[in-house]
């Protein structure tokens, strides 16, 4: 049940709820420990926190060991990249929501008990985000939730902004799975063959994905202020060249991907210009600069039937009208 602590059961609308948390490691020994601390002193304490490592080669399982009596822990033989290691915690609770958490964040005492509160408040929504700050300099925002611009690319709302700023619950988009709290009944309703984040994007993009589909099945995104989060973000702070070949590459395609399955290609032709001088640009660059970026190319058409069939799946299943849709595409 959605416990507060030395409170006994929470009572959210009408009835009690449940709450298990999963964090997916990878050589996160930096981290992990902080991560999970924070977890341990939440005002409103999660049911089941599930662990699931992908191979880490440094001493993240050393340190796990301790939280063993606490935590559910899994030891992946190989890596399952963040979608595939996330379905497989997925698939293994049952509970109400699922708070999708980055080892590299921590969260404020009442994170999950305010984004809970905010979810239940607004029935119709499938997944909210708190306040993410940077761990390093909390004054500037990491993330208030994605937001998604007419070329199809997706950003975290907020980046680098004073964290005076985004003061007002709101609707967004989607929610950055870094501290991303989805409701099951979302998860069930939205997931393609089983998968509810699409395995084949290994990672990164996974979370504008699953915002996508979300919306496409009538689902909406909260953003919840009250609720603080702190990010060290990684590489991503050291410039596009700071990333290592293999991710740059996923982030790359994944994008295409993503427009694939979800895009209408009426919506399409309506953003035609910027679509078009974002691709020259994006494609001069690669040719020009970065030539290794395009065999990424190869991994989209090895996977062209299974997107096609995934595609016929998710537009089968759209609830939502194109306008509601693309009001986000800014």
């Amino acid at each position: 049940m959605f416990h507060e602590a030395g409170a006994g059961i929470v009572l959210l609308g009408v009835e009690s709820v449940s709450v298990s948390v999963h964090i997916v490691t990878y050589n996160s020994s930096e981290h992990i420990e902080a991560c999970l601390e924070a977890l341990m002193i939440q005002t409103c304490q999660a049911d089941e926190i599930v662990i699931v490592d992908n191979q880490s080669k440094d001493d993240t399982l050393a340190q796990l060991e301790r939280w063993r009596s606490q935590c559910k822990i899994i030891i992946n033989a190989q890596n399952k990249g963040f979608a595939g290691a996330h379905n497989q915690a997925i698939r293994g609770t049952d509970t109400d929501y699922c708070l999708i958490l980055n080892p590299d964040v921590v969260l404020d005492r009442d994170y999950i008990k305010r984004i809970i509160e905010a979810l239940e408040r607004n029935p119709e929504a499938g997944s909210a985000t708190g306040k993410l700050l940077f761990k390093s300099d909390p004054s500037q925002i990491d993330s208030t939730g994605l937001t998604i611009n007419k070329t199809r690319r997706a950003f975290d709302r907020g980046a680098h902004e004073p964290s005076e700023r985004y003061e007002q619950t709101e609707e967004v988009f989607g929610v950055s799975g870094a501290a991303a709290m989805y409701k099951r009944a979302m998860i069930n309703d939205i997931s393609v063959n089983g998968e509810f984040f699409d395995e084949d994007f290994f990672a990164y993009k996974e979370d504008v994905d699953v915002a996508w589909r979300a919306q496409l099945r009538g689902w909406k995104a909260i953003y919840e202020p009250m609720a603080i989060a702190y990010h060290e973000r990684g590489w991503k702070e050291g410039g596009r060249r700071s990333k290592p070949l293999f991710v740059r590459r996923l982030s790359y395609i994944n994008r295409y991907k993503m427009i694939w399955k979800n895009d209408r290609s009426s919506q399409v032709m309506k953003h035609v210009i910027p679509i078009f001088i974002y691709e020259a640009v994006s494609l001069g660059y690669a040719l020009l600069c970065e030539p290794k970026l395009l065999k990424a190319w190869s991994s989209f058409f090895r996977k062209l039937p299974e997107l096609k069939e995934k595609r016929k799946l998710i537009q089968t299943k759209r609830k939502a009208a194109d306008p509601d849709i693309y009001k986000w595409f800014i």
